[in-house]
């Protein structure tokens, strides 16, 4: 369902009313328009991708207020999204206005668990920036705390509701390379190859595997740090703060069910090789590729030639539709449904935490040497100790 198609629809929009107030929302029995609120930080993961602007062209929301602790990251934020109100001590903001909705904007995993437990406390829906937590722990908990709230919860991965995503997905349903047998998923492989680029961008893509060929079973993995194999020693903070890493160069594999096995590379060397990052599926029949991006693009191979699916009516999309805010857009549009219909969104914290669970399930493996079978029992950050 489009944004203005569902704000707009009568009996959309009083569905969703009907439940917020049915919470307990006192605003909403004044106004008609519910209340949303930003969190973010200048200088310790800002406001992520776009996440301030989440609520922008939404006549049916009014953001109320932002909560910033640096003064001039605020006063732009303020400017930015026309919110109301600024705050630097967000449990304030929260406590004073109560909002329905809050963003959980910064990149930075650090005060996830912090910023996300107090929003739910205060009764609101939360949508947050990825990924979800600094550990399986943290997630766990927010989960729970969400399920005892009754509030619906959804993690920025932008690039599974995009149009050609899902009509990747249909068309391999269909047959489009026959038997899934493989798929082998690249990372940026930039500056930040390795146990970085693992956690920082690998959240998007195991979200994908997940929706395009299910639960993994087990992982194996070997993580080098300087052409050697990675020790506990080996764990340090990444340029931003995601929780440790560990690692320059990452290859491992996941068994899924059916005999599908996906592969994860990650090395600054193999990048020129590999191209553009993104996932590539193996079938009985062909080969496709993803390109992956907010809205990422989809080729089929013929012979040594890539060229974009014939039948993909999302190819001719727009730079607006292929955009970071159409992409947060979708997902608001579907979070804002998961509140009225009383569903999991489709982007959900627990899909969050099951990519998160994928990318550790590989440090783990890295440092056992060995096999490490999904779910994982050890809930702890696996470079942790």
């Amino acid at each position: 369902m489009k944004r203005r198609e569902f704000l707009q629809h009568t009996a959309g929009f009083a569905a969703l009313v009907s439940v917020l107030r049915a919470q307990g929302g006192p605003a909403i029995q004044a106004s008609p328009k519910l209340k949303a609120a930003i969190i973010g930080h200048t200088g310790r993961g800002n406001y992520g991708h776009g996440l301030d602007l989440l609520f922008a062209g939404q006549p049916a929301i009014e953001v109320v207020a932002v909560a910033d602790p640096d003064s001039a990251g605020r006063a732009k934020a303020l400017q930015r999204t026309g919110a109301r109100r600024g705050y630097a001590d967000y449990r304030e903001m929260l406590d004073r206005e109560r909002p329905q909705l809050v963003s959980v904007a910064p990149r930075w995993t650090d005060q996830h668990h912090a910023m996300v437990s107090a929003a739910l406390a205060a009764g609101a829906h939360v949508y947050c920036e990825k990924p979800i937590a600094r550990t399986l722990a943290e997630a766990d908990e927010l989960l729970l705390l969400a399920e005892r709230a009754g509030r619906k919860m959804t993690v920025a991965h932008q690039s599974r509701l995009a149009p050609s995503t899902l009509h990747f997905k249909r068309r391999l349903d269909d047959g489009l390379i026959g038997e899934l047998l493989e798929i082998r998923v690249h990372g940026k492989q930039d500056k930040r190859a390795g146990g970085e680029d693992l956690v920082v961008l690998g959240t998007h893509q195991f979200d994908l595997v997940r929706f395009f060929a299910g639960e993994p079973l087990w992982c194996s993995a070997r993580v080098l740090q300087g052409g050697r194999e990675i020790t506990p020693a080996d764990a340090h903070a990444a340029t931003e703060d995601i929780g440790p890493i560990a690692g320059d160069e990452i290859e491992a594999m996941f068994a899924l069910p059916r005999g599908v096995n996906v592969h994860y590379t990650s090395r600054a060397r193999t990048a020129v090789v590999a191209g553009p990052w993104g996932m590539e599926f193996t079938g009985s029949r062909g080969v496709a590729r993803l390109l992956h991006d907010a809205y990422p693009r989809t080729l089929l191979r013929h012979g040594d030639e890539w060229r974009p699916l014939g039948d993909d009516p999302t190819a001719a999309a727009s730079a607006n539709e292929r955009s970071m805010a159409a992409g947060n857009r979708r997902l608001v549009d579907d979070w804002l449904a998961a509140i009225a219909e009383n569903r999991e969104p489709v982007c959900s914290g627990r899909a969050a935490m099951q990519a998160l669970e994928m990318i550790h399930a590989i440090f783990a493996a890295g440092l056992s040497r060995g096999r490490v079978e999904l779910p994982l029992k050890n809930r702890r950050h696996p470079l942790a100790g």
